[in-house]
């Protein structure tokens, strides 16, 4: 027994390499979720070539409930500056979307005030798993003849257990 055990070993090492990888939402019920806190990189001015001056853009926060067959309900969504102080509480109390409805928040160009590390914390609950929304940030901003946009996706840091 002794002299088959090295061949033993090295079998089942070399089976544990046939497995197939587990999928990414392995252990996260195909994607669905009953609530979640999101952070949204946002921006209300960038820089742009060699000077220190901030190109001004407006931003809007969009929330999209992708779930064709379930209402979700946005508890939160506060805007935060750079330093992370709030700035601004975009609703006082939940709002239900029905399925597949989207909501907007908007931040005016003119409204510097978030700096360049600005960002929003969207906190979202079900009563039942559903198709996680998306939340995004999109940013636009023009100058003379120059414009500029782009979106940024939101990012879960806390998931409802």
């Amino acid at each position: 027994m002794k002299k088959y055990f090295p061949y033993i070993c090295l079998t089942l090492l070399f089976l544990t390499f046939l497995a197939p990888p587990l999928p990414a939402n392995a252990g996260y019920n195909n994607g669905l979720s009953t609530g979640q806190v999101i952070y949204v990189p946002a921006y209300s001015h960038i820089y742009i070539g060699d000077r220190d001056v901030p190109f001004l853009l407006a931003v809007t926060l969009s929330i999209r409930n992708v779930d064709p067959n379930h209402p979700i309900k946005i508890v939160l969504a506060d805007y935060y500056e750079t330093e992370g102080k709030r700035l601004k509480k975009h609703i006082d109390k939940q709002v239900t979307m029905k399925p597949l409805e989207s909501i907007r928040f908007f931040i005016p160009e003119k409204d510097k005030s978030g700096g360049s590390g600005a960002n929003f914390i969207v906190e979202w609950k079900s009563d039942k798993p559903v198709n996680q929304p998306i939340v995004e940030s999109i940013m636009i901003g023009s100058r003379g003849t120059q414009g500029i946009s782009f979106t940024s996706r939101g990012q879960a840091i806390v998931n409802s257990k």
